[in-house]
C-alpha cells in the first residue's frame, strides 16, 4: 500500500512537472497578441457561463406566467428571452474557441517544432538505441493529448466548476442550505469515485500504451526489413510476432473497457441519486405551498445542468490523465540531455586549407572498453591519407569523432589549427563532406537528395553535380528524369546509383574536407571502379580520409595508416609498407590471393556458393 502510494505521488509530481513545462507555450513571451487571445477567450468563457445560468431563470418565468391562474396572455417576452440567452450562451463558446485556437495551434505547433529540433540535436549513442517505430507513435500521442488538454481543460473542465460554484450560490441563496449541500455532496461523491477509479484503472491504460508501442515498433522494423523478410521466407514468423503483440495489446485493452464500465455505473448512480434528492425537495416545496411549478422546473434545470456534463467530465479527466501520462514520455525527450553539445563560447570554424590532426586522441564508448588508444597522425592540405584494419580496429570511430558525434576522452582533435569541441557543430559539419558505405535516401525524387547536399542549390547547379558524379545520363534516360521517386530508403536504385547520388551530394555541399568511409566496399568490382574514378575526381584538391576495406582502393594515397586494436600500427605509402613486410602487406597478399582465386573460378564456371566462399576476407 505504502509503494503504490508513493507510485501515485510521484506520477502525481510527474504530472505537474508536465503542466509546467506546457505552460509557457500557452502565455507566450514577446507575444503581446497571443496573450490578448488568451485574455479574450477567458472572459467569453465566464460571459457564456454567466448567461447559461440564467437561462433556468427565463424558463421558470415563463411557466409561472403559464401556470398563474389568471393567465390569459402567452409570455412571448420570457420566450424569447429563454431562446436568446441559450443562443447568446452557445455562441460566446464559439467566440472562445475561435479566439482561442491560435494560440493552442501554435503551443503544438512550437512543442512539435521543438522536440524535432531536440531529436535531431540527440547524441548518435541515442539514435542507435532507439526504436523508431515506438519512438513515432508516442511522440504523436504526446501531440494529440497536448491538443486534448488544452481544448478540455480550458474549455470544459473549468467551465464546469464555475458553473459548479454557480448553481450552488444560486441553489443556497434562491432556495436554502440544503439544496445547495445536496448538489455539492453529490458532485464531491462523483469527483471521489472518479478520481479514485481513474487512478486505479489507470495501470491498465499504460499497459495498453506500452503493448500499442511493441506492436507498432514490430511492424516497422519488420516492414523496413522488408527484403531480409523474403530472403529467408519468415514472412510467417513475423506475423507470428506481430499477432503476438496485438495479442497482448488485446489483452490490455479488454482490461480498461470492463474498468472502465465499472466505472461509467458507478458514476450514473451517484448522479441519479443526487438527482432523486433534489427534485423530492423541490417536489415537497410545491406540494406545502413554498414554491411554484416554475420553481421545481428551475431546480431541476440547474442540478441538470450541472449534471449532464459531468458524464461528460469524468470522460474528459480520463482521457487527461491519459494525456499527461502521453505527454510525460515526449517531455522525457524534451529533457534529455544531448551527450555532444557546443560551448557557450563556440564560435563558427575558420576557414582553411583543411589540415585535419589527430594528436594522441583516446576513446571509448564504455570507460572498461577503450576503442582507440593515443591515435596521432596529420593529414595535410589537399592530401589524402587512407585508414586500413580489420573489423573493431577503430576505422569507423575515428570518422565518428572528426564528424564529433562523439567527443574524445582524451587528445585532441583540430582542423586547421582549431580544436573542434571548441567550434561549432553547424559550421564543423559544413566542411566536412561524407559519402558512406551505406547511402540511405530519403523517399523523394533524385533531384531532391541531391538537392540536400546544399538545398538552396539551382536546377543547373543539381545537374552539374551529378555530372561530376557521372549520374546524370542515368537520371536523364528515365521517364520523370530528376522526379523520379527512389523509394524507401532508395531501394529502387542499385548500389552503385545510390552511391552515385551520394557522391553527387557531397559535390553540391562543396566542403573542403571529404571523408569517405568505406564507399565502395559494398559494391561489386566493376561498379567499384567507375565510382572510384568519380571519387578521385572529386577529392582533388581537397583534404581527403578513407577508411578503407579493400586495399587496391587506396595504394595511391599519400600515406596510409594500418590500426590494430585501436593503435595505429604501421604507417607509410603502398610501396613503403609492402617493403616493411608487417601487418599491411601480409593483408595485402591474402586479398590478392582471394581476388585471384575468384578470377580462376569466374573463368572456370564456378557456382555461386563457391564464389560466396571466396569473397574477400574482412580485414
Amino acid at each position: 500500500m505504502r509503494r503504490q502510494g508513493l507510485s501515485e505521488g510521484v506520477a502525481d509530481a510527474n504530472h505537474w512537472a508536465t503542466l509546467k513545462t506546457l505552460a509557457p507555450y500557452l502565455w507566450p513571451h514577446g507575444r503581446g497578441d497571443l496573450k490578448r487571445r488568451v485574455v479574450f477567450s477567458l472572459l467569453a468563457l465566464v460571459a457564456a457561463k454567466v448567461i447559461s445560468i440564467n437561462v433556468p431563470f427565463l424558463l421558470k418565468g415563463a411557466v409561472d406566467a403559464l401556470n398563474a391562474p389568471t393567465a390569459v396572455l402567452l409570455p412571448v417576452g420570457f420566450i424569447v428571452a429563454y431562446g436568446f440567452a441559450r443562443f447568446a450562451s452557445d455562441a460566446f463558446g464559439e467566440l472562445r474557441d475561435v479566439l482561442f485556437v491560435r494560440v493552442g495551434q501554435g503551443a503544438m505547433r512550437v512543442l512539435a517544432l521543438s522536440t524535432f529540433r531536440h531529436l535531431h540535436a540527440l547524441s548518435l549513442r541515442f539514435h542507435l538505441e532507439r526504436r523508431t517505430g515506438g519512438l513515432n507513435r508516442a511522440i504523436e500521442r504526446g501531440i494529440k493529448g497536448i491538443d486534448f488538454l488544452l481544448r478540455f481543460t480550458l474549455f470544459n473542465i473549468l467551465p464546469t466548476l464555475l458553473e459548479i460554484v454557480l448553481v450552488a450560490g444560486v441553489l443556497f441563496f434562491k432556495f436554502n442550505i440544503w439544496f445547495a449541500l445536496a448538489v455539492v455532496t453529490a458532485l464531491a461523491g462523483y469527483a471521489a469515485f472518479t478520481f479514485s477509479v481513474t487512478e486505479w484503472r489507470l495501470k491498465y491504460r499504460r499497459e495498453m500504451n506500452e503493448q500499442d508501442n511493441r506492436a507498432n515498433t514490430k511492424a516497422v522494423d519488420s516492414l523496413l526489413n522488408y527484403e531480409t523478410v523474403k530472403y529467408f521466407g519468415n514472412e510467417a514468423h513475423e506475423a507470428r510476432r506481430y499477432d503476438g503483440a496485438l495479442e497482448a495489446y488485446q489483452g490490455a485493452a479488454i482490461k480498461s473497457q470492463k474498468t472502465l464500465s465499472v466505472l461509467n455505473v458507478g458514476q450514473g448512480a451517484i448522479v441519479a441519486v443526487g438527482l432523486i434528492v433534489v427534485m423530492v425537495m423541490a417536489g415537497q416545496g410545491v406540494v406545502d405551498g413554498r414554491l411554484t411549478v416554475g420553481d421545481f422546473v428551475l431546480v431541476n434545470a440547474l442540478v441538470m445542468q450541472v449534471f449532464m456534463p459531468l458524464d461528460f467530465l469524468g470522460f474528459v479527466y480520463r482521457e487527461i490523465k491519459q494525456s499527461l501520462v502521453d505527454m510525460e514520455f515526449m517531455f522525457r525527450l524534451m529533457r534529455e540531455n544531448a551527450e555532444v553539445e557546443d560551448r557557450p563560447d563556440a564560435a563558427d570554424l575558420q576557414a582553411g586549407g583543411g589540415e585535419v590532426t589527430f594528436d594522441h586522441v583516446n576513446f571509448h564508448y564504455d570507460a572498461n572498453r577503450p576503442i582507440l588508444k593515443d591515435v596521432t597522425f596529420r593529414v595535410p592540405p589537399g592530401r589524402t591519407v587512407a585508414i586500413v584494419g580489420p573489423s573493431g580496429a577503430g576505422k569507423s570511430t575515428i570518422s565518428r569523432i572528426l564528424f564529433r558525434f562523439y567527443d574524445i576522452s582524451g587528445g585532441r582533435v583540430l582542423i586547421d589549427g582549431q580544436d573542434i569541441r571548441a567550434v561549432s557543430q553547424g559550421s564543423l559539419r559544413a566542411a566536412i563532406g561524407v559519402v558512406p558505405q551505406d547511402t540511405v535516401l530519403f523517399n523523394d525524387t533524385i533531384g531532391y537528395n541531391i538537392r540536400y547536399g546544399r538545398p538552396d542549390a539551382s536546377d543547373a547547379e543539381v545537374e552539374e553535380a551529378a555530372r561530376l558524379a557521372r549520374i546524370h545520363d542515368f537520371v536523364m534516360s528515365l521517364p520523370e528524369r530528376y522526379d523520379t521517386m527512389v523509394g524507401e530508403r532508395g531501394l529502387k536504385l542499385s548500389g552503385g546509383e545510390k552511391q552515385r547520388v551520394a557522391i553527387a551530394r557531397t559535390i553540391l555541399k562543396n566542403p573542403r574536407i571529404l571523408l569517405l568511409d568505406e564507399a565502395t566496399s559494398a559494391l561489386d568490382t566493376h561498379t567499384e571502379r567507375e565510382i572510384q574514378t568519380s571519387l578521385k575526381e572529386v577529392s582533388a584538391g581537397r583534404t581527403t580520409l578513407v577508411i578503407a576495406h579493400r586495399l587496391s582502393t587506396v595504394v595511391d594515397a599519400d600515406e596510409i595508416l594500418v590500426m590494430e586494436a585501436g593503435r595505429i600500427v604501421e604507417r607509410g605509402t603502398h610501396g613503403v609498407l609492402l617493403a616493411l613486410d608487417g601487418v599491411y602487406a601480409a593483408m595485402w597478399r591474402r586479398q590478392q590471393e582471394a581476388a585471384a582465386a575468384r578470377e580462376k573460378l569466374a573463368e572456370l564456371g564456378g557456382s555461386p556458393g563457391e564464389a560466396v566462399e571466396l569473397r574477400e576476407t574482412v580485414l
